[in-house]
């Protein structure tokens, strides 16, 4: 598609780009035919499990995952299972429902997740499978499940509890022995994950484990100043690195500690660099589109991070807007690509569209 015709396509979203994109029905509809779409898709699939021996060799994904086998990878199939259950959870009423509804109840069998649970003990190598990205989503997934009083909700939630539980262990074992922090703008990204862990962590009142990622935090992060976010993005990031620590930060520290933070962490360059939009230049390249995925995670974070300052903060009314922009440019782009962003992007844009 030439550049002209990008610009008329997309131009109507950009245009009213200063009107706040809305989570409605319509936009919920077409977000959740994603996930829809490809949770039972099997192939093709980027594996990440390690072959030990020539018996594993013929194992499928499916074997290897039978609840999360689908969306070319397991952590998109996590986080697509994730969005189905926020939808189904807010929007109970969507045309759809009861199609979302059969998805979970199928991915969500006792005998299914115990499989995915057991994976991480039964096969070799298998401790740093999804480390730390996938396991964010897991208890993103369980933390949307906690407290839902939909009639199958419990049921669900109690399935998934080994794997949970076995996340949980991991994490617990990692953590103590996390020397850096990674600063990458994909999927080891430690902000990110420990951003989310804080967030199950304060859903499901395990104290300790949400102070053990609090001290974590502020070890890796509270000395931090100014962050050369000019040089971002890399050419496959759909995480801004400083953003990401920002956001995490703003989760730990008190607001007075974290506008002085915020202060030394960003220079004016890096500030100027980062409210800018992603130049996508292939909607085909797999890796090129994470670059959609950016506009997104750099809006929930940029959300998060207003609604953390208080009245009158330059960035409070600033961010909030850059955010809606930032939604404006990518949900037009979600719907042009092909499977290397329909598989994941969808869930992306729903975590971004809420407050």
């Amino acid at each position: 598609m030439k550049k002209s015709l990008l610009a008329f396509v997309f131009s109507p979203f950009l245009m009213y780009a200063q009107e706040a994109p809305k989570l409605t029905d319509e936009m919920a509809m077409k977000l959740s035919d994603k996930p829809l779409h490809c949770i039972n898709q099997e192939y093709p699939n980027k594996t990440a499990h390690i072959i030990n021996n020539a018996g594993e060799v013929p194992l499928t994904p499916k074997d290897l995952h039978p609840s999360f086998y689908g969306c070319f990878d397991w952590h998109s199939s996590v986080h697509g299972h994730w969005m189905l259950a926020r939808l189904l959870k807010t929007k109970p009423n969507l045309s759809n429902a009861k199609e979302i509804e059969k998805i979970l109840d199928e991915s969500f069998q006792k005998d299914k997740l115990k499989t995915e649970a057991d994976y991480f003990t039964k096969y070799q190598l298998t401790g740093t499978f999804e480390r730390t990205y996938g396991w964010a989503w897991i208890l993103k997934l369980d933390e949307e499940l906690t407290n839902w009083d939909h009639p199958k909700a419990k049921i669900w939630h109690e399935n998934l509890k080994p794997l949970t539980d076995q996340i949980l262990k991991s994490w617990k074992t990692y953590l103590p022995k996390q020397t850096y922090p990674n600063r990458t703008g994909v999927h080891p990204n430690t902000a990110f994950a420990m951003a989310f862990a804080i967030d199950w962590a304060r859903a499901n009142k395990d104290k300790e484990f949400e102070n053990q990622l609090m001290e974590k935090a502020k070890y890796f992060f509270l000395k931090e100043q100014k962050t050369p976010a000019y040089l971002e993005p890399d050419g496959s990031d759909f995480f801004s690195p400083s953003l990401e620590i920002a956001d995490l930060m703003r989760r730990v520290l008190p607001q007075k500690e974290f506008v002085q933070w915020l202060s030394a962490f960003y220079e004016k360059r890096s500030l100027e660099n980062v409210e800018k939009i992603p130049v996508v230049s292939d909607l085909s390249d797999y890796q090129t589109v994470h670059l959609v995925g950016l506009s997104f995670s750099k809006a929930w974070c940029m959300k998060g991070i207003s609604n953390a300052l208080p009245a009158g903060h330059p960035l409070k009314k600033d961010f909030k807007k850059t955010a809606d922009v930032f939604l404006a440019n990518g949900l037009p782009l979600l719907f042009q690509g092909n499977y290397g962003g329909d598989h994941w992007l969808a869930s992306f844009a729903v975590y971004a569209l809420e407050d």
